[in-house]
């Protein structure tokens, strides 16, 4: 048998306490988290709405026609925003474009209709269509290379690039050839120089 100090034995059975718990220093701890959240959230609201108030010049956006002409293509995926043409980064959130949402494109001989359940629909005449690219991003919306389509049109004298995604990824390049085939004044697609 082992003999020990006696100093040990009175360590070893003294019982040992966890450090105390502040709880007022907590609490304030937590108050003052969530009021740095609460700011944050204000601020991001106060830059919305400051920049809904500067793109307050955009014309309304077309209501989708009545009669629809007959589909070219049809498309369903994800709307991921606007933003002024060539600039990825400056959105535009006036009439609703800046709301993320479901989308169904449907492609006709008249233009464009994006029917968005939950968000503003829009309308896109044959003539406002500027064209089309596959892109990776658009206005806080990064995905795989080339898995956004993008699509220019014009409205109010400026032009604009939409973000959407389909469900079905390969759709892109049916919509890419038809966006970017110029079209004559029956809406009959025609060969670049010729008449």
């Amino acid at each position: 048998m082992t003999h020990l100090p006696p100093g040990a034995l009175l360590l070893a059975a003294e019982p040992k306490s966890q450090p105390v718990t502040h709880l007022g220093e907590r609490i304030g701890w937590v108050v003052g988290l969530l009021l740095f959240v609460a700011l944050c959230y204000w601020l991001m609201r106060q830059g919305w709405t400051w920049r809904r108030t500067l793109q307050s010049h955009l014309p309304p956006l077309e209501a989708i026609p009545a009669a629809h002409a007959q589909p070219r293509l049809t498309m369903t995926g994800r709307y991921h925003g606007t933003t002024t043409a060539g600039h990825w980064l400056d959105r535009v959130v006036a009439h609703g474009l800046g709301a993320r949402s479901r989308a169904e494109l449907t492609l006709t001989e008249g233009g464009l209709a994006v029917i968005r359940p939950g968000a503003t629909d829009f309308f896109v005449p044959a003539d406002r269509l500027r064209g089309a690219r596959l892109d990776k991003g658009i206005a806080g919306k990064v995905l795989t290379e080339d898995g956004l389509l993008v699509i220019t049109w014009e409205h109010g004298g400026r032009e604009y690039d939409s973000g959407f995604r389909s469900d079905h990824a390969a759709e892109h390049t049916q919509w890419l050839a038809a966006l970017n085939t110029p079209s004559d004044t029956n809406g009959h697609t025609t060969t670049e120089g010729t008449r």
